[in-house]
């Protein structure tokens, strides 16, 4: 493993929050690496050299913070992320890298043992020793019991905090219901919700607003639910990754057309959504090339009238829960 060497953060304007009480300052924005690497059905395959400079400009950009995972690409994200690293010299100072450890991605198993292999293949994938934030992912994909046993996963993440392997533990996931349960456990720093606090989808709320209750720093991602509040319903029928209903369909392309009656692009809209809630101290994007990370920052720099948020929250409201994600 290398050590993390000290580099200064490039003096770019942009602001920082704190990360709930990690002592962690992150960005307004965060890049998403699940693109970064193959993920068939999800992301279209990106060439090895485009990923790793991606990765490249995000890690020497304006946007401080990177997330991946140990299931982006089965690691590939990882690899092509420690290969950009590497180049650079380091993980800078103060760059909020996070990464997740994940289930057997064969067997579903995941239990201690899993746990303990994940963190050091991330970790040798990496080329690092440690990271800002680790994640429990998708912990709703196995049993809540079985996950918070002694000498299981929430136990071993809260080892690698105490050991220094992580400097925060997080928790993410997409079940609101059994996220819930785990942010109630106190042991998490931080929260990490997907497509469910988005421009249509206003179901994470509550939990939102017990994790700032709880101190927890908060992250919000996918808010393009795939790609559909960013394209329209013209470029894509699908929601948060499955197949959108009619009615949620009408709900996008009404609001949709409110961004166009208001001059915002939709996919602006969908980024301020997020970067503007008080609650939420980072928002991930997923990129698949460098010149998306420029894009990205001028979206969040669109100006939005608070005429459109009144029509997109009239919107989301009627809404039937039953056709969005649990």
């Amino acid at each position: 493993m290398t050590n993390i060497p000290q580099h200064s953060i490039p003096d770019a304007g942009i602001s920082t929050r704190p990360l709930g009480t990690t002592g962690l300052r992150i960005t307004p924005l965060t890049i998403g690496g699940a693109p970064l690497a193959p993920m068939p059905g999800t992301f279209r395959d990106v060439p090895e050299e485009t990923g790793v400079a991606t990765a490249l400009a995000a890690l020497s950009g304006p946007v401080r913070a990177l997330d991946t995972s140990a299931a982006y690409g089965a690691g590939e994200s990882e690899r092509r992320i420690g290969t950009a690293i590497r180049r650079l010299g380091g993980l800078p100072d103060d760059f909020v890298l996070s990464t997740k450890i994940v289930r057997d991605l064969n067997s579903g198993v995941f239990d201690g043992a899993q746990a303990r292999r994940s963190i050091t293949e991330s970790l040798e994938r990496l080329g690092l020793d440690k990271v800002p934030l680790l994640y429990l992912h998708d912990p709703e994909k196995n049993d809540f019991d079985q996950i918070m046993a002694p000498g299981g996963p929430v136990e071993v993440l809260r080892e690698l905090r105490e050991r220094g392997v992580a400097r925060s533990i997080g928790v993410a996931g997409g079940d609101l219901a059994t996220i819930e349960r785990f942010v109630r456990t106190g042991y998490f720093d931080v929260l990490l919700t997907h497509n469910r606090w988005t421009l249509v989808n206003r179901s994470a709320g509550p939990l939102i607003d017990l994790a700032v209750s709880m101190n927890l720093g908060v992250v919000n991602a996918a808010v393009f639910g795939g790609q559909i509040l960013a394209t329209g319903v013209g470029g894509s029928r699908r929601y948060a990754y499955r197949e959108a209903s009619p009615e949620l369909l009408a709900a996008i392309g009404a609001i949709e057309e409110a961004c166009r009656d208001h001059g915002v692009p939709l996919a602006a809209a969908a980024v301020r959504f997020s970067t503007r809630d008080p609650r939420i101290a980072s928002t991930v994007i997923g990129t698949s090339r460098p010149e998306r990370i420029e894009e990205t920052l001028a979206l969040d720099a669109t100006a939005v009238p608070d005429a459109l948020w009144t029509d997109v929250d009239a919107i989301a409201a009627r809404v039937d829960p039953t056709h969005l994600p649990a």
